[in-house]
């Protein structure tokens, strides 16, 4: 690795005898290793005046993967790969191919190996079609350089199109899509955005200190004004899956029983949480509010009259 390193940043060739002295070994031990450098394909060129180097313009990957690192990277490029986001699945595809081109034959054999029997989320990696994620790279190069941005935003309950410029502080990807939260001008508050609801996105070269306090957790999870409380009771076997995707933080939770847990959370949207407390069944009972008993009524008898 030192070896590498070296080679790569080195403005002048090095001799055998000088990278020698450097590490406290052999010629002979130089000689072996970049042997073993050109082996893995790392174009390492000599003159018999001026010593060793790489060839120009080539970049060399200052990382070498042990068998465990590389079995991580792969499992975190295929869950890139499983998801809906049509960019990100081509760029985790590139950068798949860019590792595999610099890999000595053993461990591309086990990448290769891994690959084909690893799928992580085979329901949205198979049965989903890929889409157009909005302008995630563009806004975190905005987030890194503390950077204003302005855009055209289509609001989702009303389809009006409206101009923002906002701080942008989280890129938060859910399961199928990119949200950024943002300080907001117009609103002097945070907000969510949805990123493929915006269009003509501009990086203003209008720097902002990122001094507000906030707590990430809290701007991802914070309630609006018009959020209500919400108590439902969950079965014990149903409860691990629950907490896990829900999509708001849990005030509270209580054990009623060993097989039964009452939960406190707080949510905005009462028609959303409605529909996303169906998947777990009976095992979910609403206690509050009355309006989300309710909503969920009415939309059992609208499912029993589609029968």
């Amino acid at each position: 690795m030192k070896l590498i390193l070296m080679l790569q940043e080195s403005k002048k060739k090095l001799t055998a005898d000088q990278l020698a002295e450097t590490f406290g070994v052999s010629r002979r031990t130089i000689f072996r290793d970049l042997r073993a450098l050109s082996e893995v394909n790392v174009p390492v060129t000599w003159d018999e005046f001026s010593g060793y180097g790489v060839m120009s313009g080539y970049r060399i990957p200052p990382l070498m993967f042990t068998s465990k690192e590389l079995a991580t990277i792969l499992v975190g490029l295929n869950f890139v790969k499983s998801q809906v986001d049509k960019e990100l699945v081509d760029d985790a595809k590139g950068v798949e191919i860019k590792i595999r081109n610099v890999l000595p034959g053993d461990l591309k054999k086990y990448m290769n190996s891994l690959d084909n029997r690893t799928v992580i989320d085979p329901f949205m990696h198979f049965g989903s079609e890929k889409k157009k994620g909005g302008s995630w790279y563009e806004i975190s190069s905005a987030i890194s350089k503390n950077k204003k941005i302005e855009f055209s935003y289509n609001s989702k309950y009303t389809e009006e199109k409206t101009n923002r410029v906002v701080e942008p502080y989280l890129l938060v990807f859910y399961k199928d899509h990119w949200n950024m939260i943002g300080y907001s001008e117009k609103r002097e508050d945070f907000r969510n955005f949805v990123l493929d609801r915006i269009t003509n996105l501009k990086i203003l070269d209008q720097n902002f200190d990122p001094d507000r306090e906030f707590d990430v957790e809290d701007l991802i999870f914070r309630s609006e004004s018009t959020s209500q409380i919400i108590i439902v009771d969950i079965e014990e076997d149903a409860f691990k899956r629950f907490k896990a995707n829900l999509p708001a933080k849990i005030l509270n939770s209580t054990e009623i029983n060993p097989k039964l847990f009452r939960v406190k959370l707080k949510f905005e949207n009462l028609a959303y949480i409605n529909e996303w407390l169906l998947q777990f069944g009976k095992k979910v009972k609403v206690i509050s509010p009355n309006e989300l008993i309710g909503k969920r009524k009415l939309i059992l008898n609208q499912m029993l009259d589609n029968i």
